[in-house]
């Protein structure tokens, strides 16, 4: 987990390179993140840092919306409206036997394909477009009861009319997406374990338990200095959440340099490119945080420091439920066993994702996702041998994280409302804004 100073960047100076030195993409996350990272003069010296005084859902600084939702008005143009029969939404075609959206299209087939079982829920959830992502097992049952088709393989096969690469180059696929992934990350879990286990040669990170040594930590010890003045009394509740919100912002940006370097991603058009970030990142994050983490605590500020898990439950609510559906999701996903190289595949594969709402080319993203899952498949088979439900196991996973990010995703909103203190960053206003 990166800490919460940013070393002043070319993404986050005024004077970054432009024109030709930059590709397309490279300037649009220039200026995504010179807007989200900009700040007062009077908070900025050598390093940027979050402002404990000031309200970050105040910031200053130009909106994201027209960044993270490019294109999307396009892919809504105006015309004959038909509704999807799954949740509401606008339909974008005849898909499986019903008119649906390409959300409910993408939920359909890749349960289908992935052969995934949710768990049985009695309530008969009614499925909207603004909650059908948090009852899987309703939605797939009102699918069903619409007369969606169960003979999914086949369907499949002729709708993405999808040819199957070589062995060889999904090997070389594979080392390219952990090529990638080992450049854009600062923590790996290799690195990560080797700290946690004690094997490391580099001093042991210092061990967060209680308000004293989150201070001491604050002094130098694990961050950087405070801001002069900023004021150490400010809630502890208040202060975790600030550095989760810094983490997070850390992380987007290296999420984004790595699916710059995923095979296909940038031939996407860029609305594409954003959805995707958009509504992946977070599965992309909780899917990484494991790395760092085991049945007592987590790793902070590159390995510098070691929050326990005892601390981050003794917060009052609700800030103190911001981190326990993490740690029991990693108990599971660390059972797992994976390393780098699967891992990378694995976040590649959550990247991209072609069920996100908005998409403008669903099945140039699906077929990018195709290719990836079938290196994963292929990667785990050589790289696991014994365990041979691994690659269902990852998929189920992959439902799963959906899961914990639509309860974060819940607690933020609750956080925001509740909580006077607190404020949300843009960056991550903009990611959460209609996402649920």
């Amino acid at each position: 987990v990166r800490h919460m100073w940013l070393p002043a960047s070319p993404l986050s100076h005024p004077g970054a390179p432009s024109g030709r030195s930059f590709d397309r993409v490279s300037r649009f996350i220039y200026r995504l993140f010179r807007t989200v990272l900009q700040i007062s003069d009077q908070y900025c010296n050598k390093y940027f840092c979050f402002s404990f005084y000031a309200d970050l859902s105040h910031t200053s600084s130009p909106s994201l919306s027209e960044q993270l939702r490019l294109g999307r008005e396009d892919s809504t143009a105006s015309g004959i409206s038909v509704e999807c029969k799954v949740c509401g939404d606008k339909a974008s075609g005849f898909h499986y036997g019903v008119h649906a959206c390409e959300g409910c299209k993408g939920f359909f087939r890749r349960t289908v394909r992935m052969k995934l079982e949710y768990e049985r829920c009695e309530r008969s959830c009614k499925i909207q477009k603004k909650n059908r992502n948090k009852c899987q097992y309703c939605r797939f049952q009102k699918c069903l009861s619409l007369g969606m088709s169960h003979d999914g393989e086949s369907l499949l096969a002729e709708e993405l009319n999808l040819s199957k690469p070589g062995g060889s180059d999904l090997k070389t696929l594979a080392k390219q997406v952990n090529t990638a992934y080992l450049k854009n990350l600062s923590m790996t879990k290799k690195r990560a374990r080797s700290i946690l286990s004690g094997k490391t040669s580099s001093t042991s990170p210092f061990v967060i338990y209680d308000v004293d040594t989150l201070w001491k930590a604050e002094s130098g010890l694990v961050w950087s200095q405070l801001a002069p003045g900023a004021p150490l009394t400010k809630e502890i509740g208040v202060h975790v959440f600030y550095r989760c919100q810094c983490t997070t912002v850390e992380t987007v940006r290296e999420l984004t340099e790595f699916a710059k370097c995923i095979p296909g991603f940038v031939d996407l058009f860029l609305n594409d490119q954003v959805t995707l970030l958009k509504y992946g990142v977070h599965e992309a994050i909780f899917a990484m945080l494991p790395s760092l983490m085991n049945k007592d605590g987590l790793l902070v500020a590159n390995g510098k420091g070691f929050v326990t898990r005892e601390f981050l439950r003794s917060l009052r609510k609700p800030f103190s439920e911001i981190m326990e559906p993490k740690f029991e999701f990693a108990v599971k996903f660390n059972a797992l066993e994976l390393d780098d190289s699967d891992l990378a595949l694995f976040v590649a594969a959550i990247i991209l994702c072609g069920d996100r709402p908005g998409l403008m080319n669903v099945k140039q993203v699906e077929q990018s996702q195709d290719n990836i899952l079938q290196a994963l498949d292929l990667h785990l088979q050589a790289n696991h041998s014994d365990s041979v439900y691994l690659f269902p196991k990852l998929l189920q996973k992959m439902a799963d994280l959906r899961q914990l990010v639509t309860e974060n995703a819940q607690l933020v909103q609750k956080i925001k409302k509740t909580e006077s203190e607190t404020s949300l960053h843009p960056l991550l206003q903009e990611i959460y804004k209609d996402m649920y």
